[in-house]
């Protein structure tokens, strides 16, 4: 069953008394939250996830509530914990639904080491996987958004999984998360897109999430090849430039885009390697999004 079948109040309910189940891609979730904002949150951008069976296994048990009884009306505040473990410092009561998105991502890149996990957006056409590493400020998210919202499928806007087993990126297609002026070029490169509501003043700044596609959801559980590895940059005025980079080059910048790859040691080097090798790589400096979706369309072709 689709979360956009329940209820507001239903959704509330099981927040507050068990928590909610959710498949999110391969991975199983279980949220539990006295916070309205969340369901909304969910509700808004979840509403195509399926809803999970009680006696199914569950991946990760998350949590977000107030620290004490007093942060919840006293400079209200609220933790996230996974499994009674709470890895942040609180964040303000209106920060919940972002620090649910930080929270999981922090699940997925500390607890998936069956996977190479690399901070990278992904995206895929015509069975080709893109992977963009990149760091903050990048413009990693606002590529993959941008693309997402011309027919590409979303896998992943935060992490690549690149299974340390058979080498293919599994998907975790989520909310795509911009900051700041990413949200008003992504409004008005596709003014259709569902986008949730912006959480103001936080450590990034302002943040909010585009809902990702439901076909991009229901192909949750299939991966794609990996095809081309670009390290993106956006650079105001600058020219839409891509520029092939050395597959020695490119696999040291993997490892240091990655969460895990000294934890995985000599199975982390291999897979990295075999990525590497199976893709094109490519610097990629850009200012107009319409010309980096038409460059990277073609280059799928």
């Amino acid at each position: 069953m689709k979360l956009a079948r329940l209820s507001k109040k239903k959704v509330i309910q099981l927040l507050k008394t068990g928590g909610l189940r959710l498949k999110v891609g391969g991975f199983n979730v279980c949220l539990s939250s006295s916070v309205t904002e969340v369901a909304d949150h969910l509700l808004c951008l979840y509403g195509h996830f399926d809803v999970v069976n009680n006696e199914d296994f569950i991946d990760f048990y998350t949590s977000i509530a107030p620290p004490s009884i007093v942060r919840r009306f006293f400079r209200a505040q609220i933790n996230f914990s996974f499994d009674g473990y709470i890895p942040f410092k609180p964040l303000p009561y209106n920060q919940a639904s972002a620090m649910f998105e930080w929270g999981l991502n922090w699940c997925i890149a500390n607890y998936s080491h069956h996977y190479l996990v690399i901070h990278a957006a992904v995206v895929e056409r015509n069975g080709q996987a893109f992977i963009f590493p990149g760091t903050p400020g990048s413009g990693k998210s606002t590529l993959c958004a941008a693309l997402v919202c011309s027919g590409w499928r979303l896998l992943s806007d935060e992490m690549t999984l690149v299974s340390i087993f058979d080498g293919l990126v599994y998907p975790v297609p989520r909310p795509i998360s911009l900051k700041n002026k990413s949200l008003e070029i992504i409004r008005n490169f596709s003014p259709d897109v569902i986008m949730g509501p912006v959480v103001d003043n936080t450590a990034k700044g302002a943040i909010g999430h585009v809902r990702p596609p439901d076909e991009s959801v229901e192909l949750g559980k299939n991966p794609a090849k990996p095809a081309k590895v670009v390290f993106p940059k956006y650079l105001e005025g600058s020219n839409t430039d891509l520029i092939p980079l050395s597959k020695s080059r490119s696999l040291l910048k993997v490892a240091e885009n990655s969460f895990n790859y000294n934890i995985l040691g000599f199975q982390g080097f291999n897979t990295a390697g075999d990525l590497i090798n199976a893709s094109d790589c490519y610097e990629f400096k850009y200012c107009r999004l319409e010309e980096a979706v038409a460059l990277f369309t073609e280059l799928a072709n």
